[in-house]
């Protein structure tokens, strides 16, 4: 009887524990606090600390075996953090030294801060036993692993320190990397822990099963001992000085350049952020990957440039991110030039405003100028969108916004259409208090000089998902004269219905976590041809999670495709293309694995085998990377199509190979090298980076670009076309006042 006692009170209290919204409290402080690592200031011995983590994979809803105990101060200008990680010194990994290190790989303790308790946007900051600092913004309710930028950084200080059977680590953050409004009490919180030795996520507040571990919906609240002043009005300038030696075999150019340049950062009213940029200089930032493109549509790569990252979800959320996205920031500083061929086009100056107006009002603006080349008779051309997005019932969100892209300057070669884009919109995005149901409304219009009928864009999609079930309903239309300068637009004329049906079987005692089959059938029709289908594909998927972090995938696709316009699916040009007003019923399998990515050996591959419209397809796409921790991770990327059409239609065998090095010799040096080749491309790169950290966010970058282009043959806006060997020595300095 006692020991059924003892059970039913420790399981009662686990399951009363785990409804409770946990708190976390922030002592004020007035006395200074030194990051060592070491917490032995009476501060901290005063603090009250908050624990109780729980596994949130692979064993769901237990009390971890390894905890970590969490201390928060504040002044008037920091928050201080400090978190006792309990875990033997033996089995600590590091995955790199390198900063924004991928959590999966590495242990390490990350917070989650909603500063306006809104359930959609948060900052992020974390570190391991190294001190190796990762910080990141999180977007869009925390549904899924797009909702991460890690590309956005700000200044702060971390320093760890390692025992025998656990590590402190301490960190000072400045209240302006926050937004929010002064005299706030309150943040949501939550932490969270990657445990290699166990590959197993850990979570201070539980998420349901089937969401992501960081879902919004779920955190604590963080209650501050006195009302938050006022930060300090922080002013950074981070000028650039770029020195430059060229080759440009194709048009027989050499030469050497020097740039300046930098960027300007405001913070305003604790909420708000002003940035300026002039004579932006984009060289240091990582190189696009080459993927191998089989379709019939232009292939959208993600943004990487600092400039845009902040607050970006106001801008890149809008409409449908897939089909119709009507802004698209990589838009900027591409221009076409007289061949066709897309080209970097010089931008002049841009300003910025972004952030919260108040806890349920936020602002985005965005202008930029873009200069002239009369070589290639392009226009200079002025880009600017603003968009205000309000809170409505507790975590979604209405809005509204306008786009305009408007020539500059003397254009006498420029098309009367080409003048000005503009585009105006409502947005409506749903998101309930405990991520069951979320959705996405929607109603844009377009206009230009002419052809303004039939310039619209809509849609709407809802889905409810529990932890067995998940359907989704979802419609779109594109006009066939909806156009958006600044936007993505895969295709217009159309109306796509793609509803979702998803079931989950979540198991105990074996070594699947759970399996899950999925149906989604996708239906395009034409409105311009009385509404026929011009395309469908019906997904049939089975897809299992492992228990050691393993997934595999197994997915059938039945497909109906009508060319309107000739095409070549190889994009080789070896043979004709398929004829214009022709149909084709085809079906192929797909079948992928993953690995587990905890290991210093891991791999994903992805046969896949059919019909490829009229005659049959092959293909492999393997990952493999090695890591010898945490200084050196080598990674080879290799894809494989073998395209088997009928005389006299193009055939093929094409393949690109990415193998990737990077050495961190330091936590501030820095040496990345990438290679790729494509045939499809006819094009082989290389990008070698050198980057000296030698200050908080400020770099010494010795850059080396050599690409080798026979053909240009590739359906893609965004690899520039030159044939050109580059080396950039470029410094920038990150100067708060």
């Amino acid at each position: 009887r006692k020991i059924k006692f003892i059970l039913f009170f420790l399981i009662s209290n686990l399951l009363i524990t785990q409804n409770q919204k946990k708190e976390l409290f922030v002592k004020y402080t007035e006395k200074e606090i030194v990051i060592d690592g070491i917490l032995d200031e009476d501060d901290w011995l005063a603090a009250k600390p908050t624990s109780n983590f729980y596994e949130s994979f692979p064993n769901h809803g237990e009390i971890s075996k390894n905890q970590a105990i969490i201390k928060l101060i504040n002044d008037n200008n920091y928050l201080y953090v400090g978190i006792k990680v309990m875990v033997k010194s033996k089995d600590l990994k590091s995955n790199t030294l390198r900063r924004d290190f991928q959590a999966g790989n590495s242990d390490n303790i990350t917070m989650i801060f909603d500063t306006f308790n809104d359930g959609n946007n948060a900052f992020v900051f974390g570190s391991n036993h190294l001190g190796i600092q990762r910080d990141m913004l999180l977007f869009n309710g925390g549904n899924g692993m797009r909702d991460w930028d890690m590309t956005w950084d700000v200044k702060w200080y971390a320093k760890s320190k390692v025992y025998d059977n656990f590590y402190i680590t301490e960190w000072k953050i400045p209240l302006s990397a926050f937004k929010y409004r002064e005299g706030e009490t309150k943040w949501r919180v939550n932490s969270y822990m990657r445990n290699t030795k166990s590959n197993s996520w850990i979570t201070w507040s539980l998420a349901p099963e089937n969401l992501m571990f960081f879902n919004l919906a779920f955190t604590g609240d963080m209650y501050f001992e006195k009302p938050l002043e006022k930060s300090i009005s922080k002013k950074s300038f981070i000028p650039y000085i770029n020195s430059i030696t060229f080759n440009d075999f194709q048009n027989k150019n050499d030469g050497k350049d020097f740039e300046f340049g930098g960027d300007a950062k405001f913070i305003l009213d604790n909420s708000l952020t002003l940035d300026f940029t002039l004579n932006p200089d984009f060289s240091q930032v990582e190189i696009d990957q080459q993927v191998t493109n089989l379709t019939r549509f232009e292939i959208s790569l993600p943004e990487k440039r600092q400039f845009f990252i902040e607050n970006s979800d106001l801008f890149s959320e809008l409409g449908n991110g897939r089909e119709a996205r009507p802004f698209f920031s990589r838009r900027i500083g591409i221009a076409k030039d007289l061949n066709g061929n897309n080209i970097q086009n010089k931008i002049i100056a841009g300003i910025r405003l972004s952030g919260n107006i108040n806890n349920k009002l936020r602002i985005g603006f965005l202008n930029m100028q873009t200069s002239q080349d009369l070589q290639n008779e392009i226009s200079a051309y002025n880009n600017s969108i603003i968009t205000l997005q309000q809170n409505v019932f507790g975590r979604s969100n209405i809005n509204i916004f306008a786009i305009n892209r408007n020539a500059t300057g003397n254009n006498e070669f420029l098309d009367n259409n080409d003048m000005f884009n503009r585009v105006i919109g409502f947005d409506y995005n749903l998101r309930d208090i405990n991520s069951k149901w979320s959705g996405k409304y929607y109603f844009h219009k377009s206009f230009n000089s002419n052809n303004n009928d039939d310039s619209s864009s809509y849609g709407i999609s809802t889905t409810y998902e529990s932890r067995n079930i998940s359907l989704r309903a979802a419609g779109s239309y594109i006009g066939e004269n909806f156009r958006s300068d600044l936007g993505f637009i895969r295709r217009t004329d159309i109306i796509k219905l793609y509803p979702e049906i998803k079931y989950t079987f979540w198991l105990e005692d074996s070594k699947l976590i759970n399996h899950s089959f999925e149906i989604t059938p996708v239906y395009v029709l034409k409105p311009s041809a009385n509404n026929e289908i011009s395309d469908y594909y019906i997904i049939s998927k089975w897809d299992a999670e492992l228990r050691n972090s393993s997934r595999i995938d197994l997915t059938m696709w039945n497909r109906y495709t009508y060319l309107y316009e000739s095409f070549d699916p190889t994009g080789t040009n070896n043979g004709s293309p398929l004829p214009k007003n022709s149909k084709y019923y085809y079906t192929n399998f797909d079948l992928s694995f993953n690995s587990d990515y905890s290991k210093d050996f891991n791999y994903k591959i992805n046969p896949s085998f059919g019909k490829f419209y009229n005659g049959y397809k092959t293909s492999v796409d393997l990952e493999i990377s090695q890591r010898i921790r945490p200084k050196f991770i080598s990674s080879l990327e290799i894809s494989y199509d073998k395209v088997n059409l009928p005389q006299p239609y193009s055939s093929a065998k094409i393949f690109l190979i990415a193998p990737r090095f990077e050495f961190t010799f330091s936590k501030n040096i820095y040496w990345a090298t990438l290679v790729q080749y494509s045939n499809q491309n006819d094009n082989l790169s290389f990008n070698s980076r050198l980057q000296w950290r030698f200050a908080p966010l400020s770099d010494l970058f010795l850059v080396y670009n050599d690409n080798y282009y026979t053909e240009n043959r590739y359906n893609s806006i965004f690899i520039p076309r030159a044939n050109n060997r580059s080396i950039n020595l470029k410094l920038t300095y990150w100067l708060d006042i």
